[in-house]
């Protein structure tokens, strides 16, 4: 992964893996596909975005999602993020209608959450790559691993942290996660096709706030910049 640029923070506690033999598979496995020609999402420089925005130590909150978006100009690294000039997706959508009936905050017009980054929010997928109009390729080729590692750190070295696990697929990966030393909201995922079951009306973003306020911690400003 000759591109790759990670905040030194993360490399601190991630250094080791990129030696393992995991990662070496996976480093051929996404040369091979370039090689083919494959369009892969997003482009390496952004595939560790999410940490490179939201450091280590800076960490409040994680969103785990599951693969990038697999449209041109979608994926920049972050989940259920898009860029600022792309259409917002249907997911997104969703967790914007939430944040106005949780906070009373009106929907942006764009759908890029590098704000909610940029203040500790960090927006992990768990698989950091994808192949164009190829949903879940890259799943079981080894970012799985990585990604267990990324919240095995937070959850051990860190505290008071809060998980927001959307949807099964989340609550899987996030079950060794400690309770009594973080808090961990969960509810169905965001998508149409599961929000209506009780992904609405379960106010994750003001549970969040109201955890971090009582830590002596700043909340979130979950009310993104127009762009």
């Amino acid at each position: 992964m000759q591109e790759i640029r990670l905040e030194p923070s993360w490399k601190t506690h991630l250094q080791n893996e990129f030696n393992k033999e995991y990662m070496q598979v996976l480093r051929s496995f996404l040369l091979t596909e370039k090689a083919a020609g494959k369009t892969i999402y997003p482009k390496g420089s952004e595939y560790f975005r999410a940490m490179d925005l939201t450091p280590f130590e800076q960490v409040k909150v994680v969103i785990l999602g599951q693969d990038p978006y697999h449209g041109p100009g979608q994926a920049h690294g972050l989940c259920f993020s898009v860029r600022p000039d792309v259409r917002i997706p249907p997911s997104l959508v969703n967790m914007y209608k939430e944040l106005q009936s949780d906070l009373g905050i009106p929907p942006a017009r764009h759908g890029c959450l590098e704000h909610w980054a940029e203040q500790g929010v960090l927006l992990l997928n768990s698989v950091l790559t994808v192949e164009h109009k190829q949903a879940a390729s890259h799943q079981k080729r080894g970012w799985e691993q990585f990604t267990d590692k990324v919240i095995a750190e937070l959850n051990n070295k860190r505290e008071g942290l809060v998980f927001i696990l959307w949807g099964s697929y989340a609550q899987r990966k996030g079950q060794f996660i400690d309770r009594s030393k973080h808090l961990v909201l969960q509810a169905v995922h965001p998508s149409p096709l599961s929000a209506n079951r009780g992904f609405f009306g379960s106010r994750p973003f003001s549970q969040t706030n109201d955890y971090l306020a009582s830590r002596g911690l700043q909340p979130i400003d979950w009310q993104l910049p127009a762009i």
